[in-house]
């Protein structure tokens, strides 16, 4: 996430061998090479850096299957971030003797407050007028970004950022709390290091041992079964980033001297450069949410390889010259913006031009997805950000308000409309729904998803296969919320059918389901789970060798804008290919060429999409038939009452 994203390090820089608080000359390191970095204090690199995490995350939240692990750009930012603010503040101590807490706070609430305070309105008044569902929370989402507690206020809300089935439109401003977080905390921590303990070397271990302490404790507290939500958000759990970045700042700080000094093997070993990179790219590729070595050491891998890079690149040299060629400098200084809006805009547009994964109108969904929110990004940065650094709030406010038509009252119109702005999205916070449409319709069809209330009579003993066409009372279903927002459509087409299906079920839980019913199971079963943590195949084919091979078994796959969903669909493909009395419903494929299927969150079905999906379990039930049978079964139309 992006963190202080300075276009520049704006600190004064005294010239070598400067005196410290202490008025002793900062020891030379023996071993060190002088960074490249010019006098005014910018490290070269970082930008390109910004630039490939903002790329990453940007990718990885337009389509999981793109960048399964692209959620590694936030850790990119987090180590970016820590080594910017502890050189900011060992820079200052070193040149000035002290540290200006009010001014350094001051400078981050110009940096990061009006971008923030321009996109929560923006978002939330969009949001209104195209999908209410994305609005659902939004009062405890903007408390938490205004508290700068994002984070802590969605873990204890039972959040969940990897398997969402209701999009929430600040999602992405966690990681904003855990920097803000660290804004206020470190720089004291960081005095008390700079005043007790005088080697750099000594500093970078202790600031290295928090950064250990944190991975260890999110690989210790996650729980695959519960989620990784907890020890993604949490600030003592994914805070090893920042201290990583910090151990960085501190060992290239050369005992406290003003001007950074790299270590000399960042000048002997430049294929270091390579070797790092290739181990970030292959971790956005491979560290996807569903393997626990991602949370088990796999993300602090990615931030000691960004770690690297910027030890690389801040030394200069052709590293450095690649991450700032102008494209990736123009990115990373708006990135800070770009990672604001990026998340609202997707889901915005997502609500505008209903589009899935694989159809003829998801790539251009995508493209302009990314075209608003560079161009918002670049207003923001020019318009407001920019400014506000330079001149100030009050001088920012001036500059803008001139550009209103009829100067004269270009400050009131000003005042107005921020006004307006404010009162107009206090107002629909105010009125925002309690429960998406989706979730309403999940509880008015809940009861009737239950096995023992539609439960009529106990099926007969299986003596023999029979694979003719099932007619309704000769069908069990068992599923999650996928099959319980389409329970009046199955029922439509099966009268007679039983269902008991459950909302967050995974196949673990289908598996119990069935072997609970005993021998109490129909001839024909359909079983829709995987929407909630994925297919298991082990599970998968429990559930199989539970029904036995006399009855026939329909599967129906998932559809999810997620990395995983192409391999679970495979699975289950897989699974169905050794079982004779199995076949799977396409509902991934059904979904992706007809539009309108889906509700606005994106993954249940819709009241045109149960139909259809009633329907085509119906056709994978004649196909089997066809399959064992010989006999083609013709199916009468339904229409959709």
């Amino acid at each position: 996430m992006p963190s202080d994203l300075e276009v520049a390090m704006t600190a004064t820089v005294s010239p070598p061998g400067s005196a410290t608080a202490s008025s002793r000359p900062a020891p030379r390191a023996p071993s060190r090479v002088r960074s490249s970095a010019p006098s005014t204090g910018r490290l070269p690199g970082l930008d390109g850096l910004r630039t490939v995490a903002i790329v990453a995350v940007l990718i990885f939240h337009l389509n999981a299957a793109w960048l399964p692990g692209g959620f590694i750009g936030v850790d990119i930012f987090f180590v970016v971030s820590g080594f910017l603010i502890t050189t900011l503040l060992v820079r200052e101590r070193a040149s000035t003797g002290r540290v200006d807490l009010a001014g350094f706070w001051g400078r981050r609430a110009r940096r990061l407050l009006p971008a923030l305070l321009l996109a929560i309105p923006v978002s939330v008044l969009l949001a209104r007028l195209t999908e209410a569902d994305l609005l659902v929370g939004v009062g405890s989402q903007v408390l938490g970004a205004l508290t700068f507690a994002f984070n802590w206020v969605q873990i204890a809300a039972g959040a969940d950022y990897f398997h969402a089935t209701t999009p929430q439109l600040f999602m992405n401003y966690w990681s904003l709390a855990v920097e803000e977080q660290f804004y206020l905390i470190w720089p004291l921590a960081t005095l008390v290091l700079l005043r007790l303990v005088r080697s750099g070397r000594a500093r970078a271990g202790i600031a290295g041992g928090l950064a250990v302490l944190s991975a260890v404790l999110m690989a210790l507290r996650f729980d695959p079964d519960a989620g990784a939500t907890r020890v993604y958000y949490g600030t003592d759990t994914h805070v090893f980033g920042l201290m990583i970045g910090a151990a960085l700042a501190f060992w290239y700080a050369d005992g406290g001297a003003a001007r950074l000094a790299a270590p000399a093997w960042v000048a002997r070993r430049r294929p270091v450069a390579g070797i790092a990179g290739a181990v970030l790219l292959g971790s956005m590729w491979w560290l996807e949410e569903s393997r626990a070595l991602t949370f088990r050491g796999g993300l602090a891998i990615a931030s000691l390889a960004t770690a690297a890079l910027i030890a690389v690149a801040v030394g200069g040299g052709t590293v450095a010259r690649l991450l700032d060629l102008p494209p990736m400098r123009w990115i990373g200084e708006r990135s800070y913006g770009i990672y604001l809006w990026h998340w609202p805009v997707i889901l915005v547009v997502n609500a505008d031009i209903t589009s899935v994964p694989g159809s003829a109108g998801f790539l251009s969904s995508r493209l302009w997805a990314v075209l608003v929110t560079f161009a918002i990004a670049d207003l923001s940065y020019r318009l407001v950000e920019r400014p506000v650094r330079r001149f100030g709030w009050r001088g920012a406010f001036t500059r803008l308000a001139a550009c209103v038509p009829g100067r004269a009252d270009g400050a009131r119109v000003l005042a107005g409309a921020i006004t307006v702005l404010v009162v107009a999205t206090v107002a629909v916070i105010a009125t925002a729904p309690d429960a998406t449409s989706t979730e309403k319709l999940i509880a008015a069809n809940a009861k009737a998803a239950e096995r023992t209330a539609t439960s009529t009579a106990t099926a007969p003993a299986l003596t023999t296969a029979t694979f003719t066409m099932p007619k309704g009372n000769q069908i069990d279903a068992y599923g999650d919320s996928m099959m319980i927002g389409s329970v009046p459509a199955l029922k439509y087409y099966f009268p007679g059918i039983r269902i008991d299906a459950k909302s967050n079920r995974r196949w673990s839980a289908g598996l119990a389901a069935v072997t609970a019913s005993g021998t109490d199971i129909r001839r024909a079963v359909v079983l829709s789970f995987g929407t909630n943590a994925g297919v298991d195949e082990a599970d998968v084919r429990a559930t199989l060798d539970k029904l036995g091979p006399k009855r026939m078994v329909v599967l129906v796959n998932i559809h999810l804008n997620e990395a995983r969903a192409t391999a679970d669909n495979t699975t289950l493909a897989k699974v169905a290919a050794d079982y004779p009395n199995a076949i799977v419903a396409d509902w991934n494929a059904e979904v992706t060429k007809q539009r309108g299927l889906l509700q606005p969150d994106g993954i249940h079905p819709s009241m045109t999409g149960q139909h259809r999906y009633a329907a085509l379990v119906r056709q994978a039930l004649a196909d089997l038939s066809y399959q064992h049978t010989g006999k083609v079964v013709k199916l009468k139309p339904l229409p959709i009452p």
